[in-house]
C-alpha cells in the first residue's frame, strides 16, 4: 500500500515537471505576435530599401567621360630598384642621378636600367634596392637626362599579404561567421562603387543616396553574419534608430557649424572636376555611412549581452534584464566614446602636430576647418551611438524571451548545481 502510493505521488510529481517543462518551453521562444510584428516591419524597411536602389540607381550612360590622368603622350612603366646612390652630386639646377631603376621592356622587350626624377616629398633615402616602383614615361622629359618620373611604390604584395593574414586571423577565432562577416563587407563595397559612388557623381540626393546606401549595407553584412533571428532583428532595428539620430544631428550641425567643404583639396578638386555633386550633402552622406560601422557594433553587442542575460536568468523580468543590459551598455559607451576620439587623433596626427608649431589658442585650433568637420562628424557619432545603446537594449528585453518562474527554470536545468541567486 505504502509502495503504491508512493509510486504514485512520484508519477504526479514527474507528471507536474512535465507540464511544467512544457509550459516553461512555450515560453522560451519570443511570442509570435512579435515575431509576426518584426517581419512585417524588416520587410517593409527592405521593401523602401530596394524601392530607393531602384529609383536612384545611375544609369552608366549618363556618367561623364573619364578623365584622363596623364598626357596623350605619356604613359605608365614599372620596374625594380637597383641602386641607390645617397651620395650622388649635381651640377647646381640640375637633378642629382641618385636611384636608378631596372624598367620592364613593354610586349617582351628588354629592360632598361635608367635614372628617375624624384618627386621633392620623396627622398633617395626612401628608396632601397629591390623595392618596386610605378613611373610615368614621359618622352618630352628625355633632354632632361631621363624620361621617366617616381610617381609611387607598388604596394601589391604587401597589402595581399595583410589581406591574408586578416582573413586566416577572423577564421581563426570566428570560423564560418567570420568569412560571412568578410562576405558582407565585399558585397558592401561593391554597392558603394556601383550604387552610391555613380550617385553622387550625376547629382543625386546626396541624403537619400546615404540612407539607402546605409541600409542595403547593414541588411547585407547583419544578416549574413549573424544570420536572420530575432536577435538579430533587434541589432537592425537600434542600427537604424541609431542612424536617424545620426543623420538628423549631421542634417543640422553642418550648416550651424558653417562647414564648407570647398575648402578641402578634394572637394575643391571635385568642384571642378563634377560641378553636379553637392559637396555639403556628400559630408553629410560621408557622416552618416562614418556612423554606421560604430552603431552596428554596438547594437549586435547589445543584443548578444541581452539574449545571454536571459539565458543566464530566466526567471529575470524584463525590466531588470533592460537594467542589467544597460551595466553592460553604459561599460560599452565609455570605452566606445574615446575610442572614437583616438581614432581621430591617430589619422590627424601630421596635421595636429602641424596645427601645434604655430602660435595658436586651443580654442583657436578647434575651430579649424579642417579640425572642426571631424569634430563635428566624431560627436554626431558618438551621440548616435550612445542613444543607440539604451534604445537596442530596449528593444532587445522586449523582444527577447519572456521570464519563466524559477522552478520551471530549474526543472528545465539538468545540472544539480542550483541557480546562483542575484
Amino acid at each position: 500500500m505504502g509502495t503504491s502510493k508512493a509510486a504514485t505521488t512520484a508519477s504526479g510529481a514527474i507528471f507536474r515537471s512535465m507540464h511544467m517543462t512544457h509550459e516553461s518551453a512555450a515560453k522560451v521562444a519570443t511570442p509570435r505576435s512579435h515575431k509576426i510584428g518584426l517581419a512585417i516591419a524588416m520587410g517593409i524597411l527592405a521593401a523602401l530599401t530596394g524601392a530607393g536602389l531602384i529609383w536612384m540607381w545611375p544609369d552608366r550612360a549618363e556618367l561623364p567621360d573619364k578623365i584622363a590622368y596623364l598626357d596623350a603622350n605619356a604613359s605608365w612603366a614599372y620596374g625594380t630598384v637597383t641602386e641607390v646612390d645617397l651620395e650622388a652630386t649635381a651640377p647646381e639646377g640640375e637633378e642629382p642621378q641618385a636611384v636608378f631603376v631596372e624598367i620592364e621592356g613593354e610586349d617582351g622587350g628588354e629592360n632598361e636600367i635608367w635614372p628617375i626624377h624624384l618627386n621633392p616629398e620623396v627622398p633617395a633615402t626612401d628608396f632601397s634596392r629591390g623595392d618596386r616602383v610605378k613611373l610615368m614615361h614621359l618622352p618630352a622629359a628625355a633632354q632632361t637626362g631621363t624620361p621617366y618620373v617616381f610617381y609611387d611604390f607598388m604596394r601589391t604584395w604587401p597589402l595581399i599579404l595583410l589581406g591574408g593574414l586578416f582573413t586566416a586571423a577572423v577564421f581563426a577565432v570566428a570560423r564560418l561567421k567570420g568569412l560571412a562577416a568578410i562576405a558582407g563587407l565585399v558585397l558592401s563595397l561593391l554597392v558603394i562603387w556601383n550604387f552610391l559612388l555613380p550617385a553622387l557623381t550625376l547629382g543625386k540626393n546626396p541624403l537619400a543616396a546615404g540612407l539607402v546606401t546605409a541600409s542595403a549595407v547593414m541588411f547585407i553584412v547583419v544578416y549574413l553574419a549573424h544570420g536572420i533571428s530575432v536577435k538579430t532583428t533587434t541589432a537592425l532595428l537600434g542600427t537604424f534608430a541609431g542612424i536617424a539620430i545620426v543623420t538628423a544631428l549631421a542634417w543640422w550641425a553642418i550648416p550651424a557649424a558653417h562647414l564648407t567643404p570647398r575648402t578641402h583639396e578634394g572637394m575643391s578638386q571635385m568642384a571642378f572636376d563634377a560641378p553636379a555633386v553637392d559637396l555639403r550633402g556628400v559630408l553629410l552622406c560621408g557622416m552618416v555611412l562614418a556612423g554606421v560601422g560604430v552603431l552596428n557594433d554596438v547594437t549586435i553587442t547589445q543584443a548578444s549581452a541581452v539574449w545571454e542575460l536571459r539565458a543566464a536568468e530566466p526567471s529575470a523580468s524584463r525590466r531588470r534584464l533592460f537594467a542589467r543590459g544597460m551595466r553592460i551598455g553604459r561599460d560599452h559607451i565609455a570605452s566606445t566614446v574615446y575610442t572614437i576620439a583616438f581614432a581621430y587623433v591617430g589619422t590627424a596626427l601630421a596635421l595636429l602636430v602641424l596645427v601645434g608649431l604655430y602660435d595658436r589658442s586651443a580654442a583657436d585650433v578647434l575651430s579649424l576647418e579642417e579640425i572642426g568637420e571631424e569634430l563635428v562628424r566624431t560627436l554626431v557619432a558618438s551621440v548616435g551611438l550612445v542613444l543607440a545603446i539604451p534604445l537596442t537594449t530596449a528593444i532587445g528585453a522586449a523582444l527577447a524571451p519572456g521570464p519563466r518562474p524559477l522552478s520551471a527554470a530549474a526543472a528545465d536545468d539538468p545540472s544539480p548545481v542550483a541557480p546562483a541567486q542575484a
